[in-house]
């Protein structure tokens, strides 16, 4: 198949790319644009608790607004504020509020006794704000807390400061780190992929190509995922656009570089360079398309998932990585075509055979003691590998922006007068059973017996709703960090219960608001890790059996993937939570390197593996096979591995410490793919087994003797050209 395949793009190349253009042009604009989330919220099944909290409160209190923005006011010389202050805040929020249409989707100012401070150290304003949706509005509403801050400074005087914070305001501040961040990593993206092309070719079209290509096909699988997301009804997040321009160029990087070494090595064996592109595509078709069929078939298993943002990233991440994979097996090779080899130009490397390389001493390490290296690299990952039973999740991602913001700053004078959890309250939910309006006295009782309970700090004046009284509203405050790992445990294990027995006789309590939607992101991530990481194991083993036709070979190479995440997970846990000293690793980084290490490092796998097959098919022994598969498969894993993990370690760059967790994990995790796994382990492994790693199929028997040349001749091309 793939050598028919491969004979049509090769000597039909203008009108392979033309078939290319016209489906692209097609695509992208007949297909709908993909609609994103922004609330994680919006992703948590309609099951969990602070789902149904939300879904009430909406009902019960639709006058609320659905964020805020929250100044915190205080004296210039550090004062306790005095009532003449308070009547000056009181004056400042009135003037404001009487100019609210200057500030686009601000419904009004507003400050009571209650927003003063015990201790009179601080005092607040609360800015209630329409959610809004589209980039235009969005910038709108920046602009709104940019004006704010530009005002108050004239209606306070210059006894009184003012610093805005709250969730609108530390999305205003921290949106240029994210912004900064991502510009990091794409412009590291296109210059690590060319600077090490070019330092491996030593050829500038060699280097500039893959960008082109990959970046339309990117486009055309936007086109793609548009029109799935309007046929199946998801809607995908914000993140999901930078996930899906890492996986392609990790991928399509990958892909392009299986297809040029295999070219260059056809062309070192002596074939034309038609001849040589048509065995290139013959030999790597295989392997592209079992790498793309598992890395897709891994991404599908997300659909699994009951947090929606994953299962929304699965179809996407799929429809991107099989568009990819038909683009390396039609579009680079028919531009490759046309090039010939002017693709090497300048350099003329491309027609001398390398001898006594790094690689080459690495094959003979492998092929000579495969006990020793196999061992090796499974104690290291093994021992790294212990360190993910300590893993735990961090839900604070304001902790993990700069701190020198104003929303930031906010954030840090409010804690000289209230606790912690003032700006994100546990909302408790109290709605009446038997068909009662619930009364003052029923809800105020209940919040004096929950201001009593552990971790709670003060409690917010309780609320009956307007238009149904019998649901009503009481606001726990914590006095710690609603976001971090001790309040999420204890909303879990001890609060969140002993508010349900407190409920007032006749009533139900729904338990929401952010600490209680974090506690059900973590309740719905363990369970869909529980569930995806089995599935998937088990159907990339079924595609090796299909690739390899072998039952023993998928026994070790999943394993050794699984033990590769793991690995991966536990390095990021002794770094993070053991030399950094940090209460966590971002919730969802198992996702995320079950995206890039478990899906994108069984590529590496599969190129070794099929590379393994035929070296022994061409007559070798075991560990001659692992000597030379090492020797001509490991520098295109190197390569497609190190262009890979360099564009995530970029990531340490950024300013954001939620990114530089990501980049350092998923960095590590593609290199330990690369490098310890694909180029020592799975082949150190095969080795020892020898023929019985391919039982019960015959993927290691010989094509046909090798032809032993007679005294005196030279070997056939072919044969001087094949390791």
């Amino acid at each position: 198949m793939f050598a028919a395949l491969a004979r049509v793009v090769v000597r039909h190349p203008w009108w392979t790319i033309l078939a290319w253009l016209v489906a692209a042009v097609a695509i992208i604009a007949l297909s709908p644009a993909l609609k994103t989330e922004s609330d994680q919220s919006e992703f948590l099944p309609s099951e969990y608790e602070s789902v149904q909290a939300a879904e009430i409160a909406a009902r019960a209190f639709p006058q609320q607004a659905e964020m805020s923005a929250l100044i915190v006011v205080q004296r210039s010389d550090g004062r306790p504020l005095t009532p003449a202050d308070s009547e000056k805040i009181a004056q400042a929020a009135q003037t404001m509020t009487a100019n609210v249409k200057k500030y686009a989707t601000v419904q009004g100012f507003v400050t009571n006794e209650q927003a003063v401070a015990p201790n009179r150290s601080i005092q607040l304003i609360t800015v209630p704000m329409s959610l809004v949706a589209g980039q235009q509005e969005g910038k709108k509403q920046s602009q709104a807390i940019k004006d704010i801050r530009a005002d108050l400074p004239g209606v306070l005087g210059p006894t009184l400061q003012a610093k805005v914070g709250g969730e609108i305001a530390t999305f205003v501040d921290n949106e240029d780190s994210f912004t900064q961040s991502f510009a990091i990593v794409s412009i590291a993206t296109f210059v690590l992929i060319i600077g090490l092309i070019l330092l491996i070719f030593r050829a500038p079209l060699a280097a500039v190509l893959p960008i082109i290509v990959i970046a339309a096909t990117e486009q055309v699988s936007m086109g793609l995922i548009g029109t799935a997301a309007k046929l199946l009804d998801f809607s995908g997040d914000d993140s999901l656009q930078i996930i899906l321009t890492v996986v392609l160029f990790g991928i399509g990087a990958d892909y392009y570089l299986f297809l040029l070494f295999r070219y260059r090595e056809r062309l070192r064996a002596g074939e034309d360079r038609k001849t040589a592109l048509i065995s290139a595509v013959e030999r790597v078709g295989e392997v592209i398309t079992s790498a793309a069929a598992a890395i897709a078939v891994t991404f599908l298993v997300l659909m699994l998932a009951s947090f929606e943002i994953f299962a929304a990233w699965g179809p996407s991440l799929a429809i991107g990585v099989v568009t990819m994979g038909i683009t390396s097996l039609t579009l680079f090779p028919a531009i490759l075509s046309l090039l010939g080899t002017a693709v090497f130009w300048p350099s003329k490397s491309w027609r001398r055979q390398p001898k006594g390389t790094a690689s080459a001493r690495l094959g003979a390490l492998v092929g000579r003691r495969p006990a020793a290296v196999a061992l090796g690299a499974a104690v290291l990952l093994g021992a790294l590998a212990v360190g993910s039973l300590n893993f735990k999740s961090d839900y604070d991602f304001q902790a993990s922006f700069p701190r020198d913001t104003e929303s930031a700053q906010a954030a840090k004078d409010m804690l000289k007068g209230f606790p912690a959890g003032q700006t994100t309250p546990v909302e408790v939910i109290v709605r009446s059973t038997d068909g009662r309006p619930l009364t003052a006295e029923q809800l105020n009782a209940f919040g004096q017996r929950a201001g009593s309970l552990e971790g709670v700090g003060a409690v917010q004046p309780a609320e009956i709703s307007q238009t149904d009284p019998t649901v009503g509203r009481v606001n726990l405050i914590l006095k710690g960090n609603p976001n971090s790992n001790d309040s999420i445990n204890l909303l879990k294990d001890e609060l969140g219960p002993a508010v349900h027995k407190i409920a007032p006789q006749g009533t139900e309590v729904k338990v929401g608001g952010a600490t209680a939607i974090y506690r059900d992101i973590n309740k719905v991530v363990n369970r869909d890790l529980s569930v995806i990481l089995p599935v998937a194991g088990v159907l990339i083993a079924l595609i090796l059996l299909a690739l390899l036709r072998s039952v023993v070979a998928p026994l070790y190479l999943v394993p050794a993937v699984l033990l590769g995440f793991a690995a991966t997970l536990g390095s990021a846990v002794y770094v993070f939570q053991g030399l950094k000293d940090q209460p966590g690793e971002i919730f969802h980084l198992p996702i995320m390197l079950y995206l890039f290490v478990l899906a994108i490092g069984t590529d590496y796998n599969i190129l070794m593996t099929a590379r393994l097959r035929e070296e022994a098919r061409e007559g070798n022994e075991p560990r001659r096979a692992a000597a030379l598969a090492v020797e001509h498969g490991g520098p295109t894993v190197a390569a497609a591995g190190l262009i890979l993990a360099g564009t995530f370690s970029v990531m340490l760059l950024a300013p954001v410490s939620m990114l530089q967790q990501m980049g350092f994990s998923i960095a590590l995790g593609i290199a330990l793919s690369a490098f310890v796994m694909s180029i020592f382990l799975v082949p150190g492994i095969t080795a020892l087994l020898g023929h019985k790693a391919w039982w019960p199929g015959h993927g290691d028997e010989p094509k046909a003797p090798k032809a032993v040349p007679a005294a005196g001749e030279e070997p056939a091309p072919e044969a001087a050209g094949r390791v």
